[in-house]
């Protein structure tokens, strides 16, 4: 089992965690993640691993509240244990000296583009992060991120904070301002899409990461099957990241809604229990 060292409010239903898993945090690298159970009859989902300190032991899983296993995840506290958890899973990011990077995160997507930030400093690039919620308290990392890139812009639906619109009006901005030579986006499969028809005119290679619609994370369920390229593949164990240029995002979209209706029966069945 896994210690859970620290657990606080992120945004409204999200939560971030700090886990006990001195193996995990000697092995990962940015871009995976791993799969986690919290009861012994409950369904094992996949996180991004959004931080990690390999000399101390532990990992961080930051989880937004969307359904009744994450609701359960999110009841726990310092001191809890998840009932297990393995990884790291998936293909890590590609890393390398590029140049001018821009990360793009939407809502809870940021955690996933925190870790490659940081991994794309260390690489040499330098780095300009975007980062989007509904409302001021659905931005998160911002401070953290700051550490990590050149320039941060935080954006909102209803313009409490920062940029007033959407993070793919400010990536246009940043592109019309100045030479971009990378461009990786994480978070709604709709908000990935838009982010590859901004670059798409410009030729800027653009990376998404597709995270959100893994089930089990092993490749055994298929139900990450993705289309890239006019080809199959398994976003668990092909990626999660793969070229926004390549991706079927509206095959994406409707396979993404199969799970809807149980998702909520589970839900309802949670908060009744």
């Amino acid at each position: 089992m896994n210690r859970i060292l620290e657990a606080r409010i992120l945004a409204p239903d999200v939560k971030y965690f700090r886990i006990e898993a001195p193996k995990v945090a000697r092995k990962r690298r940015a871009g995976q993640f791993v799969i986690v159970r919290v009861a012994e009859d409950g369904e094992r989902i996949p996180l991004t691993i959004a931080d990690a300190g390999a000399d101390e032991g532990w990992i961080a899983l930051i989880v937004q509240d969307v359904g009744k296993t994450t609701s359960l995840l999110n009841q726990l506290e310092v001191g809890d244990q998840l009932l297990d958890l393995a990884g790291p899973l998936g293909v890590p990011s590609e890393i390398d000296r590029f140049g001018t990077v821009v990360v793009v995160g939407g809502g809870v997507g940021t955690a996933i583009a925190y870790p490659t930030a940081v991994a794309m400093k260390q690489g040499g690039n330098r780095v300009i992060s975007i980062i989007g919620g509904r409302s001021r308290p659905n931005v998160i990392l911002e401070d953290e991120l700051r550490a990590a890139s050149a320039e941060v812009y935080p954006c909102t639906d209803d313009g409490s904070h920062g940029f007033a619109g959407f993070v793919t009006a400010k990536l246009s901005e940043v592109i019309a301002a100045e030479p971009v030579d990378r461009v990786l986006a994480m978070g709604p499969i709709p908000m990935m899409a838009a982010v590859a028809e901004v670059t798409r005119p410009h030729g800027i290679p653009t990376i998404v990461s597709l995270n959100p619609i893994m089930v089990d994370g092993t490749g055994m369920c298929g139900g990450c099957r993705v289309r890239v390229g006019g080809e199959s593949r398994f976003a668990c164990v092909d990626g999660p990241e793969f070229d926004a240029h390549q991706v079927e995002f509206d095959l994406l979209a409707k396979r993404n809604t199969a799970y809807e209706a149980w998702e909520h029966f589970r839900r309802l069945e949670a908060t009744f229990s």
